[in-house]
């Protein structure tokens, strides 16, 4: 990687050098298993009789790291499974959805994580799976549709102003966001994003997680999470909550190598509890980077 490249993220990465190796490797190609449809093992079984390495994950026995592409196979077809970066399969991890709940997955597509939450939670209970987007919503009913998902709503309403006649045991509001985390696949980011980018997704993050908050019932779970590795899209959005709400934030004790949300950065100083947010770069899954924030509303 360029030395000034994302430059300004080295007082924030726990280990410089293995960051940077790890961004010019190629990102390996994870699989989630669609347990509405199967089971880890026989998945595996399948996977290998049609000729194709598998290699489990030690920490989440749905995913598998695969040798080659698999997009064209008839599991895939089948619903089997769904291609998803490692990383990407932690915010609703850490959302724990169960059986029976009501849950808002605030910006959808192109469900990835809605069809994960809908796994978890069995096909029972109501997903609220909302996209904007109409472009972007076809994706997401398409994988919906694909993988067996019963149980969910697709509205169309932007974020930041979807109607308060509802109250959610739990939602995930993975954030547009300006991907830098993604710079493993989208070699135009290793770089870093444009400052003008950070700042105007920035403000609507804010307006996406405290809208988030307030269609929280009380005890109710809100994780944000994004692909980037921006503190101004991340603990500053969780701050800028705290600072408006009566938030707190739950700590999260991950399975793997991770650092905590930084609590100082450019000038500016967050609330302590902001160390209870998750960083994983590169180098920690051998998988994209991303952020993530447990929050609950007391």
């Amino acid at each position: 990687m360029d030395a000034s490249a994302l430059d300004r993220y080295r007082t924030l990465v726990d280990d410089w050098d293995a960051f940077s190796v790890a961004c010019e490797r190629p990102l390996p190609i994870v699989i989630r298993t669609n347990t509405l449809r199967t089971d880890p093992a026989r998945l595996e079984r399948r996977l290998r009789a049609a000729g194709i390495g598998v290699t489990s994950i030690p920490w989440d026995e749905a995913l598998f790291a695969v040798d080659r592409p698999v997009g064209n196979l008839i599991e895939h077809w089948l619903g089997l499974f769904y291609v998803q970066e490692a990383v990407q399969t932690l915010p609703v991890r850490m959302l724990d959805p169960q059986p029976h709940e009501t849950i808002l997955d605030l910006c959808s597509a192109p469900g990835g994580k809605a069809t994960q939450i809908a796994a978890r939670m069995r096909n029972t209970g109501t997903l609220v799976a909302n996209e904007p987007s109409g472009r972007r919503q076809q994706a997401l009913l398409a994988n919906v549709n694909r993988l067996g998902v019963l149980n969910t709503l697709l509205p169309r309403y932007r974020g930041e102003s979807f109607p308060m006649q509802a109250a959610f045991d739990r939602i995930l509001v993975d954030a547009p966001c300006s991907a830098e985390g993604t710079l493993r696949k989208e070699r135009s980011l290793r770089g870093g994003a444009a400052r003008h980018a950070i700042e105007r997704l920035a403000r609507l993050q804010k307006r996406l997680i405290v809208r988030a908050f307030d269609l929280l019932r009380p005890g109710g779970v809100l994780v944000y999470s994004t692909c980037t590795f921006a503190p101004e899209e991340n603990e500053a959005v969780v701050a800028h909550l705290l600072d408006r709400r009566s938030a707190s934030i739950r700590p999260i004790d991950p399975p793997f190598q991770a650092a905590a949300g930084t609590i100082a950065w450019g000038g500016e100083r967050f609330p302590d509890p902001v160390a209870g947010c998750l960083r994983v770069y590169p180098h920690h899954l051998d998988s994209g980077g991303g952020f993530v924030a447990r929050i609950e509303r007391s």
